[in-house]
């Protein structure tokens, strides 16, 4: 097996990682067959939803999400490969946990009815007609853009200006989802909360116990 490695060019190695992004189109596919109403959709709506306006501007930053997140995994591939490697595990249980979720509880929005024809109107309609109003809570827009701000944060390769970008359109993405009337507070609640769990679970509670383990074996070398 080493030897067999050692024929692969290293420039291939380097860049072989980057394979693990094929998820996304699958997990997209596994969307499409989650996007249909059910019998039973519930409304999540709260009265702080209801005094939210509807700003068709906030399509911009709605719009190009998925590939702001793409953007984000790859920088995150150049400068933090740790970052990276957390970004599709994240991304993969998070998504796959929503999709769980859509089969079994699932939430719809009431969206306003859009006139006339600049841009921005025509963008939200092309939102409208692509994503169909259900499968809301969590909300996927909301999860990812807030992973790639917390590993952002996380990260030792984090500078004023990476944190500053990365964290500011991560927040503008997810006040989009309110203004597009694409999801309600719940939805980005539940979202950030899903990043936490499983951050948790597969990184602070693993560092905790290591943290643990190692203060006892200096306990233990120390008392013999």
């Amino acid at each position: 097996m080493n030897k067999f490695m050692h024929r692969i060019p290293k420039q291939v190695l380097h860049w072989a990682p980057l394979a693990l992004m094929l998820v996304f189109p699958v997990l997209g596919d596994l969307y499409h067959l989650v996007n249909k109403p059910s019998e039973q959709v519930y409304s999540l709506m709260t009265t702080v939803d209801e005094s939210i306006p509807f700003i068709k501007y906030f399509a911009l930053p709605y719009g190009v999400w998925i590939f702001y997140i793409y953007v984000c995994i790859v920088y995150f591939f150049m400068r933090d490969r740790t970052a990276y490697y957390r970004a599709m595990l994240l991304y993969t249980v998070c998504a796959l946990t929503c999709y769980a979720i859509y089969l079994v509880f699932q939430t719809t929005v009431p969206r306003p009815e859009v006139l006339g024809s600049d841009p921005f109107s025509q963008l939200v309609r092309f939102i409208y007609n692509r994503d169909q109003p259900f499968n809301c809570f969590p909300s996927i827009h909301c999860f990812s853009s807030y992973m790639v701000m917390r590993l952002m944060l996380k990260s030792p390769a984090r500078n004023r200006v990476n944190t500053t970008l990365i964290s500011g359109m991560s927040l503008l993405i997810i006040a989009s989802t309110l203004f597009v009337k694409q999801h309600v507070v719940w939805d980005v609640i539940s979202g950030i909360a899903l990043v936490e769990i499983y951050y948790f679970l597969f990184y602070t509670m693993p560092a905790l116990y290591r943290s643990r383990s190692a203060r006892q074996q200096q306990r233990q070398g120390l008392e013999a």
